[in-house]
């Protein structure tokens, strides 16, 4: 099996961090590799798992700890051995999160608006509407009002009825009059959301992981270690730039940009080692019942198909 130094590389990188944050990691995993294949997980086989990505035993018990406090995972003890699985909090919170880095590229818009004004909240409660509104891509277009073009309107629902704020909020849904691409428009979404932040770092993702792909293509029969790690790291590192992403109409978006670049190579890169890293999961981690269960048909859906 071949192994790649860029891919090593990568990963020294990252052990290299201080500090390394570790829940952040794991999140990434269970996210990415767990939840599909059953959500359930032996820690000591984690454990193993993680230490080539520089977190030793120590860390991973404290960062399962602290998840587990708030709330994402669950444990189970069969023996000696202790199972960790989503809590069903958990795993919703994973599929609003997840769902977004797997999502096709821009579906086309319709020209429609979701509008949530927040003026009859309380100050500190309007900021905390304000902050889960932002998470899902809303811009403060006003003073107590949040907007977005192409808002998940379930995710919408269940954060306000969540926050208990739904007979105190006006969600309505409002159509855009007039050219889809015109000049006040579009200053209206740079005065929003600040796309030249996100596009600064989504060329840093560009510049990282293009040669990498250019390495992955020339070789054949990549460890399936190698793969794991590489698609681990790759989704951790793009899940960190997407979920700032307000994932605009590619109609409101300034020309050439990035985040559409970045997700089609992050699309190329993890369909070429998915299933040599499903290979190294399945060979290194157990269940109580024994190995991982296939991956859900679900799984094979990411990025408009695998």
């Amino acid at each position: 099996m071949t192994r790649l130094r860029c891919i090593e590389e990568l990963v020294e990188e990252f052990q290299a961090q201080r500090p390394i944050r570790g829940g952040s990691l794991i999140i990434t995993i269970y996210g990415d590799a767990i939840s599909p294949r059953g959500g359930t997980v032996w820690l000591g086989s984690l454990i193993k798992l993680l230490e080539p990505l520089g977190l030793n035993q120590r860390l991973v018990r404290t960062s399962i700890f602290r998840l587990t406090k708030e709330g994402w995972l669950t444990s189970t003890q069969v023996g000696r051995r202790s199972y960790y699985s989503l809590t069903d909090t958990g795993r919703r919170r994973f599929e609003s999160a997840f769902k977004r880095i797997y999502a096709e590229l821009y579906p086309e818009w319709d020209g429609q608006w979701d509008m949530v004004i927040t003026t009859q909240l309380d100050n500190e409660l309007r900021k905390v509407v304000k902050k889960e509104l932002e998470w899902q891509g809303f811009g403060n277009i006003a003073p107590g009002v949040m907007a977005h073009p192409m808002a998940d309107m379930q995710e919408v629902n269940n954060t306000l009825q969540d926050l208990c704020v739904t007979g105190d909020t006006i969600h309505m849904k409002s159509q855009l009059v007039g050219s889809q691409t015109s000049t006040p428009l579009k200053q209206l979404v740079h005065e929003c959301w600040n796309l030249q932040q996100l596009a600064e770092d989504y060329q840093a993702f560009l510049d990282q992981f293009r040669p990498i792909l250019r390495a992955v293509e020339s070789t054949d029969a990549l460890a399936p270690e190698q793969c794991f790690q590489l698609r681990t790291l790759l989704i951790h590192h793009y899940r960190r730039v997407l979920l700032r992403d307000p994932l605009l109409p590619e109609k409101l978006l300034p020309a050439d940009w990035a985040g559409t670049s970045a997700r089609i190579l992050c699309r190329n890169i993890y369909r070429l080692i998915q299933a040599r890293a499903e290979q190294h999961l399945t060979q290194t981690q157990e269940t109580a019942d024994g190995a991982l269960p296939e991956p859900a048909p679900r799984f094979y859906k990411r990025f408009g198909g695998l």
